[in-house]
């Protein structure tokens, strides 16, 4: 559909500018007319044939901020509308700014805000629209905006110390590759003609080593069309469903990793249902959308089938028991909850635990892997170095020997 930038002028006097998405440009004029506004100027958006870097995407850092600036204008008393015009004006996202505005654009022709954002749902997901659905029902938008940056911040903070556990391991493997190609790229051939020069035996390693050396460039290129071929492949298989759920066990299952994982997942998952219990989202829909936030398709499978038992009549933490993929822990605070009539309490309770306990699995990861990966390296380099000396070594002893 073709996009319109237009100028008019309110009915007091100010000029007002904005982009509108319309079949032709008389319903353009009537939307103005609409609002009270004296069209000015109405023609086609010009598009830029070729943008270099344009971002598509909302990364979670501005979402966050975004809903904790949009609960922050509410409750300051301004209305939707000129909440949303104001925060589009400062978005340095050019590609959020134009979805704002566009939903703007929607609330202001009748839409309600939820069904606005449910049209974006790789910006706003499934939770985030039915957050702010309740909001809108209960007239406790503000409110529920901040539950929701609350919860957004906690996530963004859970995913950083993810990606804290694997910066460190990735960086020195890395640096590992980087130095082995190095030595056998220009070390070694050195050596090597120095040895053919001297026209001695080499020993078995230094001989492995050489070869290895004269084939470095097709071993690495294999290596690097194996590796790329198996990251997509990995990503092929896991669009879809089965893949997707065999991969997310195998991550579960992983030594070490596998259980900062599965406790990651829980924690999201605990803090995704209290928050939308306390959203006033219905208790089934809000088991659908936990699973589905969690980020694993075990959990969400395993959500799936407690969300089946408990519109069935059982409660809760039975099903969750039964599913075996639940932690003990989770399951009966969940049991507790249900029976005081708590449970988004005790929900984030766990949540809060199992963030600790990922912050603390990642500070030990972090210790022990330091030096494992270390000796690893120097175990590496330092085998390289001492089959290359060999022969001088064994010079050594020839010269000594006469």
């Amino acid at each position: 559909m073709p996009v319109f930038e237009w100028q008019g002028k309110s009915v007091t006097g100010e000029v007002r500018k904005g982009v509108l998405e319309a079949p032709n440009q008389q319903l353009v004029e009537v939307y103005l007319r609409r609002l009270n506004i004296v069209p000015i100027k109405i023609q086609p958006k010009k598009e830029i044939a070729f943008k270099l870097f344009t971002r598509k995407s909302v990364s979670d850092k501005d979402l966050a901020t975004f809903t904790r600036q949009f609960a922050v204008v509410l409750e300051a008393g301004l209305p939707i509308v000129k909440s949303l015009e104001i925060l589009a004006e400062q978005q340095k996202n050019s590609y959020f700014k134009e979805v704002l505005k566009d939903i703007k654009v929607k609330v202001e022709t009748g839409s309600s805000l939820s069904d606005a954002l449910a049209e974006y749902p790789k910006v706003f997901d499934n939770l985030y629209v039915q957050m702010v659905r309740s909001g809108e029902s209960s007239g406790n938008l503000d409110i529920v905006l901040k539950r929701l940056a609350d919860y957004l911040e906690r996530i963004m903070s859970l995913k950083g110390k993810i990606k804290h556990a694997m910066v460190y391991p990735t960086a020195i493997v890395i640096v590992t590759i980087a130095v082995i190609s190095i030595i056998m790229l220009f070390v070694i051939p050195k050596f090597a003609e120095i040895y053919e020069s001297a026209g001695q035996s080499l020993p078995l390693p230094t001989q492995i080593l050489i070869n290895i050396s004269n084939n470095f460039g097709k071993i690495l290129l294999v290596f690097i069309v194996l590796l790329a071929g198996f990251i997509i492949g990995i990503k092929y298989y896991r669009t879809k469903e089965t893949g997707r759920y065999t991969t997310d066990k195998i991550i579960l299952h992983l030594p070490i990793l596998g259980e900062l994982f599965h406790k990651a997942a829980v924690a999201r998952m605990a803090r995704t249902l209290a928050n939308l219990i306390g959203g006033g989202v219905p208790l089934l829909q809000a088991l659908t959308i936990a699973g589905e936030t969690s980020g694993n398709k075990v959990l969400e499978k395993a959500m799936e089938e407690v969300r089946i038992n408990v519109s069935a009549g059982q409660s809760i933490a039975d099903p969750m028991f039964y599913t075996g993929v639940f932690p003990y822990l989770l399951v009966e605070m969940v049991r507790v909850g249900e029976l005081t009539g708590n449970l988004e309490d005790m929900l984030n309770r766990v949540s809060d635990f199992f963030e600790e306990e990922v912050d603390r699995m990642v500070n030990t990861l972090s210790t022990l892997i330091e030096p494992a990966l270390v000796l690893i390296l120097g175990i590496i380099v330092g085998g390289i170095l001492v089959a290359l000396y060999l022969p001088i070594f064994k010079l050594g002893e020839v010269i000594g020997g006469a």
